[in-house]
This record gives C-alpha cells, structure tokens and sequence, in this order.
C-alpha cells in the first residue's frame, strides 16, 4: 500500500526538518545580535512554516488514506499526530509569531530575544508531534 508506505517518509521529514530548527538553526540564530536575529527570524519563519504546514498535510492525508485502504485504526493515530501542529501553532505559537513579526528588525531588543527563545520553546512542540507521528506510523506498518 503506497499511501502506508509514503507517510512515515513525509512525517519523518517533518520532524527532522522541525528538529534542525530546535537543534542547528535556533541555537545559531540566538548567537546573533538582538536586530540580526530578528531579521533572520521573519524570513526563516515564513519559508519554514509553508514548509512544515505543507508537509504536515500531506503526511496526514497520506495516513488517512492508510487507514482507509488497511482499516487499521494505528493509522489514525499517526495521522491526528502528524496534523496536530497545525491547531497547537494557530492556539499556541501563532500569538508569539504575531508579536514577533510585527517588531521593526530596527526596534528588536533585549524583549525580543525573549520573544524569540520562547518560540524556540513552543516549536519543540511541533517537533515532539513530529516524532511522535513518526513513531506511530512505524507502529502501523508493523
């Protein structure tokens, strides 16, 4: 079954794209200076986040067509796993983002590093939905 085989590759790469963030690409960026940091927080959030939602999409239709071609309910459960990020980042993280992406890069300061790593802190939510997807669908194909 194509659709079963295709999800846990989508949903793994989610999560390994929502896991660099946490891991390489946020620790780098909260070296920078309180301006710089900011003006490569906007763009990177804006690609990663058409990105991930894209990706999150496709790996959950992917996972209910699993299920209905199996009738294997495990593959429900990878699938509300894997689209979960997008309620959790419109209820949770999308305040953050909107005060983020409304501070001129010029008037970033010492509040919005603050702003910053609690994103970082709220994202590894979207990572461990992730992983936690992954690992379902592997359950699934088991």
């Amino acid at each position: 079954m194509l659709a079963g085989q295709l999800a846990p590759i989508a949903t793994a790469a989610f999560a390994g794209a929502a896991f660099y963030v946490n891991a390489v690409e946020q620790p780098a960026r909260l070296t920078l200076d309180d301006r710089a940091l900011l003006a490569q927080w906007k763009p990177s959030y804006h690609r990663g986040a058409l990105m991930q939602a894209t990706m999150a999409l496709v790996a959950g239709i992917l996972g209910l067509a699993a299920w209905w071609l199996s009738g294997d309910w495990r593959w429900i459960v990878g699938a509300l796993l894997i689209l979960a990020p997008w309620p959790y980042t419109l209820i949770v993280i999308k305040p953050t983002n909107d005060r983020l992406k409304s501070i001129a890069v010029e008037a970033a300061d010492a509040a919005t590093r603050e702003l910053v790593e609690k994103w970082g802190r709220l994202h590894a939510g979207r990572t461990a939905f992730g992983i936690a997807a992954a690992v379902a669908y592997l359950w699934a194909l088991n």
